[in-house]
């Protein structure tokens, strides 16, 4: 299972607080134990570290990601498709849809599988024929060569 493999993620997290770092590790943590079988994708990108999961290795497969930047946020690719009766989530554009993670004692743990479960299921709806599904994979998909981080 790749929820074991945080090596190159907590590498990333670094230039983070050690409380932004324990709580994106957290996150991460409450997925992959809802999800031990979907695969991570990591992006160290220019502003920020990226992860989500998905049922391949393809950005587009990505159901719910998390963006550890200025703050974290905990979001939905794909959200402005799944059902958000408390209206928690934030985000007006065509896609993605999160909320804004401060502390790991804040967040709704229980709403949120709620929504973990209906945007895992528009996931494996839209799949295209031909996908090839992995399993349980930690994948670092890119490593931008300049960065913008806390000092």
């Amino acid at each position: 299972m790749a929820k074991e493999h945080s090596e190159d993620l907590r590498k990333f997290l670094q230039p983070y607080p050690p409380a932004q770092q324990d709580t994106a590790l957290w996150l991460r943590d409450f997925v992959w134990d809802l999800y031990p079988t979907c695969n991570e994708l990591i992006y160290d990108n220019y502003n920020a570290v990226a992860f989500g999961w998905g049922l391949s290795d393809k950005l587009g497969d990505v159901f719910c990601s998390i963006a550890v930047g200025k703050g974290i946020n905990f979001g939905f690719n794909r959200g402005h498709e799944i059902a958000d009766p408390e209206n928690k989530l934030l985000g007006n554009g065509n896609v993605w849809r999160y909320i804004k993670v401060s502390d790991k004692k804040d967040f709704p743990a229980k709403y949120m599988k709620q929504l973990l479960r209906e945007a895992h299921a528009n996931a494996q709806s839209r799949l295209k024929p031909g996908t090839v599904i992995l399993t349980g994979q930690t994948i670092v998909k890119s490593i931008s060569a300049k960065k913008r981080r806390p000092s």
